[in-house]
């Protein structure tokens, strides 16, 4: 199977490329398995009841998973390897671990729902990182996420074990319910969220930089305070969002808000209509071929099975 990019981006094989270039393209798969490893080792110290620690791997994760992604931009290497790899990774740093770090911190005192809460997460997380690979365009537009990504989500359980500390053992199950199943919900959603991808071009270094030393003081300092605020914060940016998009519109322009979503061609499977298309077409070609031997009739196998299938 050959993946072609619905804009005409080229793919290109790994072995085509010489080993220079080559070694450039593998270099932000170092940082997607460093990724993968902190979120691994979460899982183990989750188990041992080391929960800050565990909560920091994963943040460590989160900046490693933004690493890889813009040194791929950098040195121009964003290939289908790394794009599966990253994913890969992703479930385990941003899947499994959040859902161990849940269950492990937040609902032992509640087994049912430790094991549906731990469940849910992971079958969302896995389902939005699905998604993500089959609608995947290097040349999209990257200003949205569709759905709330799971590096963000991961964000809110993290920053909310830093926060209370202790295990929730004693406390009613509200907050393990909106730390753990309202970003896992998020993910799986259709809601937009912005990417803030554009805070790390070039042309936004003077506001890049100073507010990165003001996020790292706050973590040094301050890292429950100040991971609510900017996980909760970036989750609260979708709903001021859709509040704002009017506003937003009126004073700065379509520009300023979210451009309508169409949904985009999985690369795998075909979209509706090119099937219609194709119908269409070898209909024609066969009331074109049939020259009156069937009675102008000509018939494919399945096509009439399910039209019969869409009237009923």
């Amino acid at each position: 199977m050959r993946l072609v990019s619905a804009t005409g981006a080229r793919v290109i094989p790994l072995e085509r490329l010489n080993p220079r270039v080559r070694a450039r393209a593998t270099l932000p798969s170092l940082f997607t398995l460093g990724n993968m490893l902190c979120g691994f080792s979460s899982v183990l110290l989750s188990f041992q009841g080391h929960f800050r620690t565990a909560a920091v791997l994963v943040g460590i994760s989160i900046v490693l998973d933004i690493c890889d992604g813009a040194v791929a931009r950098a040195v121009g290497a964003i290939t289908p390897f790394g794009l599966q790899f990253d994913s890969l990774a992703d479930l385990i740093s941003f899947g499994i671990a959040p859902a161990v770090l849940v269950y492990t911190w937040a609902l032992p005192a509640y087994p049912v729902w430790a094991w549906a809460g731990a469940m849910f997460w992971l079958a969302c997380a896995a389902y939005r990182l699905a998604r993500f690979n089959v609608t995947i365009d290097p040349l999209a537009d990257k200003r949205y996420f569709v759905g709330l990504a799971s590096p963000g989500a991961a964000g809110v359980v993290i920053s909310t074990v830093l926060a209370i500390g202790d295990p929730l053992y004693d406390w009613a199950p509200l907050v393990p319910v909106a730390a753990g199943v309202v970003p896992a919900a998020l993910m799986a959603s259709s809601f937009r969220f912005r990417s803030f991808r554009d805070l790390l071009s070039p042309r936004h270094l003077r506001i890049t930089a100073p507010l990165a030393v003001v996020v790292v003081l706050g973590l040094v300092l301050f890292p429950g305070a100040t991971g609510m605020a900017l996980a909760y914060g970036y989750v609260l940016t979708c709903p001021l969002g859709w509040v704002t998009a009017p506003l937003r519109r009126r004073w700065f322009g379509e520009g300023a808000v979210a451009p309508p979503r169409t949904p985009m061609p999985s690369v795998i499977m075909p979209p509706e209509a090119d099937d219609e298309a194709d119908e269409s077409d070898d209909a024609e070609d066969c009331e074109n071929d049939s020259d009156g031997l069937d009675g102008g009739s000509c018939k494919r196998p399945g096509v009439g099975h399910r039209r019969g299938a869409g009237e009923s």
